[in-house]
């Protein structure tokens, strides 16, 4: 059974950093493609990095710079490194395993965790 656990978010002023972590377990961690969501109250989850089997990363454009996603497959986790946090990046982060949907990418799993809450300080 599937279990994706993500813990590191808080409180912080603009301009700070947070670590955010995603614990897997249930899954051939290794062998996935990883993405970090956020999700804005009422709106529907957005991918804002991808971390592949191989290690290659890609970002949404308003997080580029700021965000470095990363993965430790020993630890089954993988990690969002967060600095120069704005008020903009308010949101409940997620993560999931993806998968190819045509040009873009798709949640592998149907289960989401509990998320963390990000909340940035003007």
């Amino acid at each position: 059974q599937v279990q994706l656990v993500e813990s590191g978010g808080g409180l912080v002023q603009a301009g700070g950093s947070l670590r955010l972590s995603c614990a897997a377990s249930g899954i051939t961690f290794s062998a996935i493609t990883m993405g970090w969501y956020r999700q804005y109250p009422g709106k529907q989850r957005e991918l804002v990095a991808t971390i592949s089997s191989d290690g290659s990363t890609n970002y949404k454009d308003a997080v580029k710079g700021r965000f470095t996603i990363s993965r430790d497959n020993a630890k089954n986790t993988v990690y969002l490194q967060m600095n120069n946090l704005k008020p903009e990046d308010t949101a409940g982060y997620y993560c999931n395993g993806l998968r190819r949907f045509g040009s873009s990418w798709q949640e592998r799993f149907g289960s989401w965790g509990q998320g963390t809450q990000v909340t940035v300080s003007s």
